[in-house]
């Protein structure tokens, strides 16, 4: 239903996950007989959960723990750990960056190019861990490095930005061709962010085997504020997932991943964006606060050290336990930064439900 918001313009009410809640039903379970795992494609995880590609939340050593943990970390491809043969000084600097000249000063550190043989060695070394390897390029920087990401051994190909859409116009340079790019890889592609119907349609037909939704969301970003762009994640999610529905007739039978990526920062966040549709989370600050994390308490994404116009900050988020605690507990604060599997799994279990695809029809309501 629409709303007017004065006599030439009018707006739909959309809501955040903080406006919703979910509702128990008549059966409950025991939280040990639920199961939180998640498969795309040929790839199954025990966590619903991607690592956000930002450098306060992976490294290369972090993604292969969070793989460990049965999660999917994923590595930013053009961050410190692809411009700088060591970085470990630098993410100390930054973690002690204070006041208006953090934001120019991330600018210059950041302005060192991007080498293609850092993007090799970093995605092989967490190759030679086992685990499943992913990286992520901006859309901008995806048709330079692809081919050596591809040829480095990426199990999964991220692209991710504020705002990835299927039809990119521009008069300056050929834009990427999302679905000529995604036929020709030889790789599953998670593109996003959207946060609209259509747009999230027009993603799933260039072949991309999950959707990335949200933008301007995050807690480092400052996207609403300097672009004026934000949609509330939980009617984002749901508008998305009724898009993946209709794809699923449309494609006949072909399942496009719901990844909910922005506004979940606590344990509860996740449940519900489940509850919305998401097939899985991509999650940031939450992971920041881990003692391995290599932005020593602080967070901040690619956005901060935009070279025109960042829309981002460097916070300070503090550390509350391991990441192992993080994501399994035992938790030492009731504010849901710790035990995010538990809270989970609790989440369904006091609902009645056994498995996330089961969980995407439970009760909500709007506070």
């Amino acid at each position: 239903m629409e709303i007017e918001i004065g006599r030439a313009k009018r707006g739909r009410h959309a809501y955040s996950f903080d406006d919703v809640a979910i509702v128990p039903s008549r059966r409950t379970r025991d939280p040990e007989e639920v199961s939180v795992h998640w498969q795309i494609d040929a790839y199954r995880f025990e966590l619903p959960i991607m690592a956000a590609p930002m450098d306060s939340v992976m490294s290369p050593q972090t993604a292969v723990a969070f793989g460990k943990c049965g999660g999917l970390g994923v590595l930013d491809l053009e961050g410190l750990w692809t411009r700088y043969d060591d970085p470990d000084a630098l993410l100390d600097e930054v973690a002690r960056l204070d006041g208006p000249r953090a934001t120019a000063r991330m600018q210059e550190i950041y302005a060192e190019p991007v080498k293609p043989e850092l993007i090799t060695a970093r995605l092989q070394e967490m190759r030679d861990s086992g685990v499943t390897v992913a990286g992520s390029l901006s859309p901008q920087r995806t048709k330079e490095f692809a081919k050596t990401v591809v040829d480095a051994g990426c199990d999964m190909f991220v692209i991710r930005g504020t705002t990835v859409s299927a039809e990119h116009v521009s008069g300056q340079a050929e834009p990427l061709n999302l679905k000529e790019f995604i036929y020709e890889l030889d790789v599953p592609v998670i593109v996003g962010g959207c946060a609209t119907y259509q747009a999230a349609l027009h993603l799933m037909r260039t072949g991309a085997a999950g959707v990335l939704v949200g933008f301007g969301g995050g807690a480092a970003h400052t996207t609403r504020t300097v672009l004026g762009i934000a949609v509330p994640m939980a009617s984002a999610v749901a508008d998305v997932a009724a898009a993946r529905r209709d794809y699923l007739d449309e494609s006949g039978g072909r399942y496009v991943h719901v990844i909910a990526d922005g506004s979940i920062g606590r344990s509860g966040d996740i449940a519900k964006a489940v509850a919305c549709g998401a097939d899985a989370v991509m999650v940031g600050s939450p992971l920041a606060r881990a003692k391995e994390a290599p932005g020593r308490g602080h967070h901040w994404g690619s956005e901060s050290w935009h070279p025109h116009l960042p829309r981002g900050e460097r916070i300070e988020i503090g550390t509350v336990g391991t990441l192992q605690e993080i994501l399994f507990g035992p938790s030492r604060t009731a504010d849901g930064t710790m035990n995010l599997i538990g809270a989970l799994r609790r989440a369904l279990a006091t609902t009645g439900y056994t498995e996330l695809k089961e969980f995407q029809r439970v009760e909500v309501v709007v506070q």
